[in-house]
């Protein structure tokens, strides 16, 4: 399959972006090597949106409508997947029954919680950087933070037997394909001053640590728990990010 192809394909599938009739959805396992190039494109409208919104906003309002574009473009399709994984492993005890609250459609208090905070943490840090460093620090964000994913799927197994989003997780990714993806995920970081660069650090402990627990738990990953894995690798890119600009 054609990477042009395969990278629309992934790009019409976790955004909300039309694309080609007639794709080939059996190619879409392969085509998860390209979540890394779909944030830069998620990045860039985001980073755009709070470029004109804070032309005319405050900056903590340009920053809420960069969010809300961003959360629109994806169909909040991580955010999904962040508010089951808080039901799950926040409700239930043993591996069947939070396999169970993570399935279910239904949204609990552990769900709302975490949106809750994940949003506030997000608004509240992207408020506080310099104006003109948030839409490259947006733009690096949404990249890097969908390289972890792949991670997951390439170190561990996929869990859920019958799930209809199964064809998209059951598959790990080549050494070659993780390098392609590292490539992408990592030039928008060039965006930003060298000393950036250290937030790799807390971001690869942090998914060491988040699938250690996935594994301890329930054994391996769901669909869900990489959604997760996208949106606390992107809080704690922000975070790191805002903690280095003392020093720059």
């Amino acid at each position: 399959m054609p990477q042009l192809q395969q990278f629309l394909l992934a790009l019409t599938f976790y955004t909300r972006l039309p694309g080609p009739q007639n794709q080939d959805y059996t190619k879409l396992p392969q085509a998860t090597i390209y979540l890394p190039l779909v944030g830069w494109v998620v990045g860039a409208v985001t980073a755009l949106s709070f470029y004109l919104a804070n032309l005319l906003w405050q900056q903590v309002i340009a920053v809420i409508l960069a969010l809300i574009v961003g959360i629109f473009l994806t169909g909040a399709f991580h955010e999904d997947g962040f508010a089951d994984v808080c039901d799950g492993f926040g409700g239930g005890w043993g591996k069947q029954r939070i396999m169970e609250i993570m399935k279910d459609s239904f949204i609990g208090v552990y769900a709302v919680i975490g949106l809750i905070f994940i949003l506030l943490l997000k608004i509240s840090i992207l408020s506080t950087l310099p104006t003109t460093t948030v839409p490259f620090v947006l733009f690096s964000g949404h990249s890097i933070s969908r390289l972890f994913p792949l991670l997951l799927m390439q170190r561990y197994n996929y869990v859920r037997e019958t799930d209809s989003k199964a064809a998209v997780a059951v598959y790990k990714p080549a050494r070659r394909q993780l390098i392609l993806a590292t490539i992408f995920a990592l030039i928008p970081l060039l965006l930003l001053p060298l000393t950036c660069l250290l937030s790799i650090i807390p971001l690869l402990l942090g998914n060491v640590f988040l699938g250690r627990y996935f594994y301890r738990h329930i054994g391996g990953y769901t669909g869900d728990c990489l959604g997760a894995s996208q949106q606390l690798t992107e809080i704690v890119f922000y975070l790191s990010i805002s903690a280095l600009w003392i020093y720059i």
